[in-house]
């Protein structure tokens, strides 16, 4: 069985955004060689999400609303967390209902994908360099 192990390092400028990485993991995939097998692509920090869905601009905009709505940034009072001098309680509370991981089974070397579905990181407190780990075992 062979491993890949691989850091995708990320700066998003705003404090919350979406990006579409399945061009960057594809390339991973490719890199290692791995033909059948299984994908492991997480967010290595405690604020940010990987996620699977459609690359649809309006679902990507519900998102932003429906989490604002579930946690909302503001007022940074209403959280304990922002007792310790920090602003960022709702990114904590948005990252748990996001997750933290997605699993891609491969097939024949290619992301055994659903139609649409794309891989997603999200950043919930963003304006510093934060990264995805792509772990592929397999054959």
């Amino acid at each position: 069985m062979k491993s890949y192990r691989k850091e995708l390092w990320f700066e998003i400028p705003t404090r919350r955004e979406f990006r579409n990485i399945t061009p960057q993991v594809r390339q991973c995939l490719q890199e290692s060689g791995i033909q059948e097998g299984l994908m492991l692509v997480n967010a290595m920090h405690i604020t940010a999400s990987v996620y699977i869905n459609d690359n649809e601009s309006g679902l990507i905009q519900d998102y932003e609303n429906w989490l604002e709505e579930l946690a909302p940034h503001a007022p940074i009072s209403q959280y304990q967390h922002n007792r310790t001098g920090e602003d960022n309680g709702d990114a904590h509370l948005k990252r748990q209902i996001m997750g933290r991981e997605v699993v891609v089974a491969v097939t024949e070397g290619k992301l055994d994908f659903g139609p649409w579905e794309q891989i997603f990181y999200a950043e919930f407190d963003g304006r510093r360099r934060k990264r995805v780990l792509v772990k592929i075992i397999g054959e």
